[in-house]
């Protein structure tokens, strides 16, 4: 199992604020499986990606991810986790402003003892001819493709991607989602997405949706479509 979260819950707040905002979830995910986390907002998908990817900390039960039991792993171990096994896309792209597409890519890579070839992940990205400009020089698609190198290049074991495409027009959204699912299969990333887009679970091998800080249902999703033929 790739991933095993049990009873985990984690906290906001303390003393009469203090407020519970995951309860105990449990899940479990292969290897190479492309994830959906479904809810509205405040319903914890997030928090709960954000644990995965050791930038929250959690204050009761057990994460394991590839082996590793995140409540075990010292602040440096954490560091050495991100580093070596996580990739990240986010919904804004939070690119430096004063490199080129290649620059912004490429820091993705320092990261990494084993990166990807960059001229390959911009060419996948559709993203070679514009390798030289800026972030003001290209269209939010191209932006957010320019992150989602950023985030592969290190050849991540897990690709985490919180509303990756909640920035996006409908066209731009359906072609990034695309990308998304391309480099899964050629990858064989793990790939958990948060979203509240119910039509973007038609890409998933599995469901989990999420209410008032719980997974209240599981699906699998033995009819998988391509992103293309999404419509929403």
């Amino acid at each position: 199992m790739f991933i095993q979260t049990k009873n985990l819950s984690k906290y906001y707040g303390q003393g009469d604020n203090r407020v519970q905002v995951l309860k105990n979830i449990e899940c479990e995910i292969e290897r190479g499986e492309i994830c959906v986390f479904l809810g509205p907002s405040g319903s914890g998908k997030s928090t709960f990606l954000n644990i995965l990817g050791g930038i929250e900390v959690f204050e009761e039960g057990f994460v394991k991810v590839n082996g590793r039991e995140l409540n075990k792993l010292s602040q440096s171990e954490i560091s050495e986790y991100r580093r070596e096994e996580l990739g990240f896309i986010f919904q804004f792209y939070n690119l430096i402003p004063n490199l080129t597409t290649k620059e912004n890519i490429e820091v993705g890579s320092y990261l990494s003892e084993n990166p990807l070839i960059i001229d390959e992940i911009m060419k996948i990205l559709g993203l070679y001819e514009h390798r030289d400009k800026y972030p003001n020089q290209l269209s939010g698609g191209q932006q957010q493709r320019t992150g989602i190198g950023r985030a592969i290049i290190k050849n991540p074991s897990l690709l985490i991607c919180d509303e990756p495409t909640g920035a996006l027009d409908y066209n731009t959204s359906k072609d990034v989602l695309s990308l998304i699912q391309d480099i899964n299969k050629k990858y064989k990333n793990t790939i958990l997405i948060a979203t509240h887009n119910i039509a973007i679970a038609n890409i998933a091998d599995k469901i989990f949706k999420l209410h008032d800080g719980k997974i209240v249902r599981v699906e699998e999703n033995k009819n998988k479509i391509s992103a293309k033929d999404l419509s929403w």
